[in-house]
């Protein structure tokens, strides 16, 4: 019997999976409370840029496999149902609100077939399964759940979902585990690595690692602080350390430090669940890796500031870069975002370009001035910042640049320019962790 699969949630994590289960060859349907989201996906229309998503998304409505609905009831003949809404941070403090995973558990839980397997793909705090599949089962006995925890990279999210890196599964009994083997049979037969786990250690696997590459992340930013005070570089300390088979280079570029929806809420999360624990201590220290990673912003306005003057006012900015990565439009806790905004408060003129991101920010940070050109973003600039590492910008012409700024000033905020090709076109260049030499 071929699994029939429900989505529940059609977020950038929902549509994806959902998507991209029906290329693996199920019948697939994706449910959402929003209709405009529900019409749009169902035109081919995904309100989100992620590469390769979109056409995978219509040519999986081609074969009839894939459907939306914002109707509860077109999941009532589905075998598994994968949860697959937000948990953003709560308005008064660090923990995750759970208001969107309860409510979907709930809104299905009495309509979904015996037999039925319901399984969790939301970054949860840990403890959190066990209390759903005791909410689920004293619903609807014979139903089980499950948690999968996901792994995607914005950028990455297809190939990530059809080719991961490895599936961790939490179960409680053979049966949830064989359910999902044959889920994910085309992966297995493809040898990608398969961890069984309990509930608990399969929520806390995303967590932790989303800590670890905070951590790695951070790290790499604390010592381009000491390489600047040392008169050092960091971007030959990072090749050197990175050798190391037990480190890695992977994640060790220095820069203004991460944001997005996940890796900062979720790292906020953990280190309210730890003290709902009583582990607190055992986590301390992620309160100083997300300290670090926000000052690497303040860093960066405090280079701003050295370079033109202390007060900023009427001097002209322009920011490359919205997006808190590159081939995304995602500007959740962008630190591009939130530089550009503190230096625009300091009395600055900001213009900011993206190549995909800039309606985004306009809906978060609208007192932002925003230009669709590079040229036009630089012109008469005092200072350029270059803030999302999109290939675009490692690819402009300094010299042409050159002709366009009032003063040829850039800051790199991600270490991803050529520094001698802009020095060499008449440029003052200056990146995080490198010495002015």
């Amino acid at each position: 019997m071929t699994l029939k699969i429900s989505v529940i949630g059609t977020g950038y994590l929902g549509a994806t999976h959902a998507a991209c289960m029906s290329h693996l060859g199920f019948e697939v349907v994706g449910v959402d409370i929003d209709p405009a989201k529900i019409a749009s996906l169902a035109a081919g229309t995904i309100p989100f840029y992620e590469p390769g998503l979109q056409e995978l998304l219509q040519s999986e409505l081609a074969t009839g496999r894939l459907s939306f609905s914002s109707d509860l009831s077109a999941i009532s003949d589905c075998d598994v149902h994968f949860i697959c809404v937000g948990t953003p941070q709560v308005a008064d403090g660090l923990a995750a609100d759970l208001t969107y995973v309860f409510s979907s558990l709930n809104a299905i839980a009495p309509i979904i077939k015996p037999g039925s397997l319901v399984v969790g793909k939301s970054t949860v705090p840990v403890g959190t399964a066990a209390k759903m599949r005791e909410q689920l089962l004293a619903i609807n006995p014979d139903t089980d759940l499950a948690w999968n925890p996901e792994f995607l990279r914005e950028g990455f999210a297809v190939e990530d979902t059809l080719k991961p890196n490895r599936l961790v599964v939490g179960v409680t009994n053979s049966k949830t585990e064989e359910i999902l083997r044959q889920v994910y049979a085309k992966n297995l037969a493809e040898e990608t690595p398969w961890v069984v786990a309990d509930l608990p250690t399969a929520e806390l696997v995303k967590v932790s690692a989303n800590a670890f590459l905070a951590t790695k992340i951070s790290f790499i930013n604390a010592m381009a602080e000491i390489c600047e005070a040392a008169g050092g570089d960091v971007t030959v300390l990072a090749k050197a350390i990175g050798y190391d088979p037990r480190i890695g280079n992977r994640f060790l570029q220095a820069g203004i430090g991460f944001g997005g929806g996940c890796l900062p809420k979720d790292l906020r999360a953990f280190i309210a669940r730890s003290k709902e624990l009583g582990a607190d201590q055992a986590l301390e220290f992620l309160r100083d890796i997300d300290s670090i990673n926000l000052r690497a912003r303040t860093r960066m306005i405090e280079l701003v500031r050295k370079d033109l003057s202390e007060d900023l006012r009427g001097k002209k900015i322009a920011v490359l870069g919205a997006a808190f990565k590159p081939d995304s439009d995602d500007v959740r806790d962008s630190p591009a975002l939130d530089i550009s905004a503190q230096i625009q408060a300091a009395g600055a003129t900001v213009t900011v370009h993206d190549p995909k991101a800039i309606s985004n920010a306009q809906k978060r940070f609208p007192a932002l001035n925003y230009s669709d050109s590079i040229e036009e973003c630089v012109k008469e600039a005092d200072l350029v910042l270059h803030l999302t590492e999109w290939k675009l910008y490692r690819e402009i012409d300094p010299v042409q640049l050159h002709s366009l700024v009032a003063q040829p000033i850039m800051i790199d905020g991600r270490n991803a320019l050529d520094r001698d090709k802009w020095r060499a076109a008449g440029w003052k260049f200056r990146a995080l962790g490198r010495s002015e030499n």
